[in-house]
């Protein structure tokens, strides 16, 4: 079995879902795009993802300003509104009769090409807009049994490139990370920037802990995380010294505890890295306090928003 931070539990509910496609509903086997698509093509698309919890979209605002600011990073224009976008997301939820549990991938390409090509002028189309809803609590099992994680050669890029705070569908280097991670026996990729500083994971963001400190990367070369910043959030409520900073292996060999973060996991314990043991427990009391702060953002949201 596939182990990692997106385990969910099976649901058979999920073979009969309809999924969004441009105004239209489709099931899963018949929801398709053309070969033409530019996100097929080249990669030229972005994408956010959403949790629903209790009937709400969890920080939906933070979300859709990430996608915004990703659309005018890559010279995307989006010819509809924030709140016509989330109006069709309820649409598809609604249709799908979903309340609790859910999972949410929106994925907006540039649109259909002309020809094969990079160039974004023989696009004869406007933005291909696909949601894809599912059933998927996340493993409580796995959570508990933590991740292991091995350090890939394959950097973090620098953003002059193409900057890693952008959610892009061009994702071959961090499949590249994963692949190096999973045949060296671990479960996810752990990546360094361009100086040799750790930066973050293949899918999710990483801290450590560390003599009741928690450190994270300076956000200059790692994913835009909204529950990255949610984690810091939380300490900076609770009186948690929290710290975005370089930091090496060095450093991450000798913590105390290390965990992950992302939008469906919340916050996974990782027990090894590179083989090492990380801290005492697959899942460290800080770890588990900082978890519990989370969900309790999560749970002042959902009651303000529904």
């Amino acid at each position: 079995m596939v182990h990692g931070t997106h385990n969910a539990l099976e649901d058979i509910r999920n073979k009969n879902i309809k999924i969004y496609i441009n105004g239209e509903f489709f099931s899963r086997n018949d929801a398709k795009i053309s070969v033409f698509d530019s996100g097929y093509l080249v990669g030229d698309g972005i994408w956010e993802a959403l949790r629903l919890h209790n009937g709400v979209l969890v920080f939906l605002e933070d979300h859709f300003e990430r996608l915004w600011q990703a659309a005018a990073t890559v010279g995307i224009t989006f010819p509809f509104t924030k709140e016509a976008l989330e109006k069709e997301v309820w649409n598809t939820l609604k249709l799908n009769n979903m309340h609790d549990d859910v999972h949410v991938r929106i994925m907006i390409t540039r649109g259909i090409k002309k020809t094969p090509s990079q160039d974004p002028r023989l696009t004869i189309s406007g933005p291909n807009v696909v949601i894809v809803p599912e059933f998927k609590k996340a493993s409580t099992e796995s959570k508990e049994k933590g991740i292991t994680l091995f350090t890939s050669t394959i950097r973090r890029g620098s953003p002059d490139y193409l900057d890693p705070r952008l959610n892009c569908h061009s994702k071959l280097h961090e499949v590249q990370a994963l692949i190096q991670a999973i045949e060296a026996g671990a479960d996810e990729a752990l990546m360094l920037d361009v100086n040799g500083f750790v930066s973050t994971c293949n899918a999710t963001n990483f801290f450590i802990v560390t003599n009741n400190e928690v450190w994270t990367s300076t956000g200059a070369y790692c994913m835009n995380g909204i529950t990255r910043a949610k984690v810091i959030e939380a300490c900076e409520k609770n009186n948690i010294i929290c710290k975005q900073k370089d930091f090496s292996l060095f450093d991450v060999y000798g913590a105390d505890e290390a965990f992950v973060t992302g939008t469906f996991g919340g916050l996974t314990p990782v027990t090894k890295i590179d083989g090492r043991t990380i801290g005492k427990k697959s899942y460290g009391d800080f770890t588990r306090k900082l978890s519990t702060l989370y969900n309790n953002l999560i749970e002042d949201y959902v009651n303000n928003n529904g």
